[in-house]
Formats: C-alpha cells, structure tokens, sequence
C-alpha cells in the first residue's frame, strides 16, 4: 500500500489559519499520527489533496513536507486502514444521530453531509449501511403538507404504538384522518394510503425507535409532554425499560384492558385509547 505524509509547521499569525488548516485536512479525510503529521492513502485525487495545501501553508508563512511511502514506522497497512475506518465511524455516528429525528426538508443538507464522509471513506468503515437507509427514509417520507387528507393504513390488533400513533395522527396532523386496518400478507400498497408500524410503511420503527417517536420526530418538535408520552409508548412497545416512567405500567394495563374489551374492534380501541393519550398530553402539562 501506498501512502502520503503530510508534515507542516503553521506560523501562529494570522491566528485563525491553523484552525482553518485543520478544518481542511478533516475535510480531506486525512489520519493525523503526529501533532503536525497526517496520513492519506496515495493516488492522484489525494496528492493533489496534499499538494495544494502544501502550497497554501508555504503561502501563508508556513512549512509543509509531502512524502511518497510504502510503509509507516511502527504500523502495518491494515492498523492504517483500521485507524482510517475509526475516524470515519464517528462521522457515520454523528449523522445517523441526525438524520434518526430529521424531517424530510434536511434531507438535501443530510444527503450532502453523507456524500462528504462517503467520499472520504477509503476503507468502508463501519455505520455507512445504517446511514443510507435512514437517509432513504427521510428522503422518501412524505412532506407535512402533504399529509392531511390521506388514508392510513396499519396492521390489525392495534396496541400501544398504533393506537398512540393514531392519536397523534389525529391530534396534529388531520383531525378527520380516515384509518385502515389490514392483514399484511395480503394487503398492496396504494395511493393516497400511508402506512404506519407496517414492514416498509412510510412511518415504522427506526434504529431503536418505536413508531411513535419516528412520527412524532418528523412531523413536529416534542414538548415536553408529547417527549413523556414518546418514552411510556415505548417502553411499553419495545420492551427495553430504557426510560421507566412510572406511569408505564398503567398505561400498559389500559391497553389491554382495550384489546381485551374490543378483540376484533380496532376503531374501538383508536377511539376509546385517543382519551387516554389526550388525558397524558394534559397531565404532562400539553397544550388544550
């Protein structure tokens, strides 16, 4: 493997052009492995990479080295690569982070930053995957505006995060939303209809998210009582006691006291379980 030595000496006037300098090698994707030394695998794109900011350090005052090598004293070509993947995990992290509770107007400015990490991941680190499917779902959801007027479509039985969904659905978005309750294996997708906690719905479980909190992220920013709700809904739904509320275990207990009420009714249980998420919101101090 071939590889680039950057090695600079900054002069400390003017006193922004060392952060500048930096902002442009993690632009570059390069490694640093010395104080004022930093890694990139050799080709043409990347010596040219090095060259110009060799030349713009050398312009501002500064002294910059660029060396052509096979190997770096101390490590082998796979702990470079390995160190490389480290340093773009991180950016992949960092995205996904944003892009889990981005509404679909970022999606141009996430799909940039994605673009820009991808193109400096020379190894193919770890999280890229991850990236690419939520960057799908937040390109692909639908936009707030077009939301209203829609039929929404989940699978029979409704439980907590359904009946919850629904009554956000219903709160925030479309008071008069028509709901569709379907058997999945036989059910094809179809135009205006949106589909919500169903396998490739439009709004579904997301990385540790239950269907509440993607659809709650997307179409508003969470008041602190809307948050509550979000962390009842799913501990309940996932099973994973990440909050622990300890109105979860009621809320619980009311939901199947409704599916054992209503146990092929789901209107029933969307209409009847919309009083118990709307008494929440207004124990959590939600807006009337």
């Amino acid at each position: 493997m071939r590889w680039l030595l950057l090695l600079h000496q900054i002069p400390p006037s003017p006193p922004y052009f060392r952060a500048k300098v930096m902002r442009r090698l993690h632009q570059l994707g390069a490694l640093p492995i010395k104080k004022s030394a930093y890694l990139l695998p050799a080709n043409d794109e990347t010596a040219e990479d090095f060259e110009w900011l060799r030349r713009e350090i050398a312009d501002e005052g500064g002294d910059a080295w660029v060396f052509h090598g096979d190997i770096v004293a101390g490590w082998s070509d796979a702990e470079i690569e390995d160190a490389f993947r480290k340093l773009r995990a991180a950016d992949y992290a960092a995205l996904a982070a944003d892009a889990r509770g981005a509404s679909p107007g970022h999606a141009r400015k996430l799909q940039r930053r994605f673009d820009e990490i991808r193109n400096i991941d020379f190894f193919h680190a770890s999280g890229r995957e991850e990236v690419e499917a939520l960057m799908n779902a937040v390109s692909t959801a639908p936009a707030l505006g077009d939301l209203a007027g829609r039929i929404w479509v989940t699978r029979q039985h409704v439980k907590v995060d359904r009946i919850s969904s629904a009554w956000l659905i219903r709160r925030f978005i479309d008071p008069v939303a028509r709901f569709r309750f379907v058997d999945p294996p036989t059910y094809r997708h179809a135009e205006p209809e949106l589909r919500f906690d169903m396998f490739e719905g439009e709004f579904t479980h997301q990385s540790g998210l239950c269907t509440f909190e993607v659809l709650l992220r997307t179409i508003r920013d969470p008041d602190p009582a809307l948050a509550a709700i979000a962390e009842i809904v799913h501990d309940i739904d996932l099973k994973d006691a990440k909050f622990q509320r300890p109105e979860t275990a009621g809320i619980a207990m009311l939901i199947e006291g409704l599916a054992a009420r209503y146990p092929e009714d789901d209107t029933r249980r969307i209409e009847e379980g919309a009083t118990i998420f709307e008494s929440l919101y207004a124990q959590f101090g939600g807006a009337a």
